[in-house]
């Protein structure tokens, strides 16, 4: 028999991640969800890593469920320079991971940057603090700080507008605040630089939406059969937010892009981590049909919620609050289960700052008072709908 119930994980980014192992064992997830941090970009996850990884994670009494992310070379994406070498690494770390007993992969094929907002203290009514995007600062960034070339061909006359008002207003220390956030990236990597970021963005200049799939089909054609052969479960992350940005394409925002990637391997393996957050921010998406297509290629799920306006730009709102049906989606996430023979993980994916954590030393999103709330909610919402169903 299946499990009738989905995974309760938690995000962990390692021995200085402000949330302890031990906090987390108060919160009620059952598995962590952790990578390498500290490893470059494309570079080996050797046996000797994970299993320091396993032993520092048993000794707060918890197992590594998922790889969160197994992240892939810049050369992969543009099929350029190292590329094929850069894969049979990606390809070797999945056999140590195997050997290992971690079996659940997530990776994103998001060009240069990774997730983007454009604040991460954006205060909410009741005091908390959440995270935003607003298209007209990303503007105010990509033509005025960052100085992308042509980048003022990308956006609308209205936020021009906008934006070019903000260059004005804003203080020396609004537009480092801005940058910062932007230039982000994931807690615990090495940090970016203008510099960088206009470098790398250049690469891009002459791969669109067709070219960067096929980059993608090519990589998983190479992967999944491999994957396959270990037991290994992958699980693409979609785009965040879920639209081109700073001039580069974006091919995983939706039910289209959803379906390609699964036509690009029939490989068991070749899956989807389904982002509530990332994909509710396209108000075109259907997410409860969407489970139901992508089915058991759900192979992990990341449950948030996200508040827009009528010019897109978009808050992270509580979990059970905001554009998505979170009961619709968790039902349909369970009929999944019922479906799969495997235990597919979920985690509150981020959270508003609030009560004790704010003032403190918190990665964005990854509070743990925010993500409390929201395990609560969620554990809540599931056993109510299972228990609906007679399981």
């Amino acid at each position: 028999m299946y499990s009738k119930n989905l995974l309760q994980t938690w995000r962990w980014f390692g021995p200085s991640d402000p949330v302890s192992l031990q906090d987390i064992k108060q919160v009620g997830a059952q598995s962590i969800v952790t990578a390498l941090h500290h490893i470059p970009h494309g570079e080996l996850w050797t046996k000797e890593e994970i299993n320091k990884r396993i032993d520092e994670l048993k000794s707060g009494g918890f197992e590594w469920s998922v790889a969160e992310s197994l992240t892939i070379h810049e050369d992969i994406k543009q099929r350029s320079g190292n590329y094929n070498q850069y894969i049979e690494k990606y390809k070797q770390s999945m056999v140590n991971l195997a050997a290992c007993g971690v079996n659940i992969i997530t990776y994103n094929f998001m060009p240069v940057n990774d997730w983007t907002r454009t604040n991460i203290n954006y205060t909410m009514p009741d005091g908390s603090q959440a995270l935003y995007f607003n298209w007209s600062d990303l503007a105010l960034f990509d033509i005025y700080l960052l100085g992308r070339k042509d980048a003022e061909k990308d956006y609308s006359e209205p936020l021009l507008k906008k934006a070019a008002e903000k260059n004005k207003s804003f203080t020396t220390a609004q537009k480092i605040a801005l940058t910062n956030t932007i230039l982000f990236g994931i807690p615990g990597e090495e940090k970016r630089t203008p510099t960088w970021m206009k470098k790398e963005l250049e690469k891009y200049r002459h791969i669109d939406k067709a070219a960067l799939k096929s980059n993608l089909a090519c990589f998983l054609q190479e992967i999944a059969p491999v994957a396959a052969d270990l037991g290994l479960k992958l699980a693409i992350h979609p785009d965040d937010p879920p639209f081109d940005i700073l001039g580069l394409p974006r091919i995983v925002c939706n039910r289209e892009d959803l379906m390609d990637i699964i036509s690009y391997s029939n490989a068991p393996s070749n899956g989807i981590c389904f982002c509530t957050g990332s994909l509710g921010a396209n108000p075109d998406n259907d997410l409860p049909e969407m489970i139901n297509e992508v089915n058991t290629r759900i192979h992990f799920a990341h449950l948030r919620n996200t508040k827009r306006d009528t010019d897109g730009n978009f808050y992270e709102a509580d979990h059970l609050d905001g554009d998505t049906d979170m009961y619709a989606v968790m039902k349909s996430l369970l009929n999944v289960q019922q479906l799969s023979t495997l235990h597919i993980p979920f985690r509150p994916d981020h959270g508003h700052q609030m009560l004790d954590d704010i003032g403190k030393m918190n990665n964005p999103g990854y509070s743990a008072i925010g993500r409390l709330r929201g395990l609560a909610e969620l554990r809540g919402l599931e056993m109510g709908i299972l228990k609906g169903l007679g399981y």
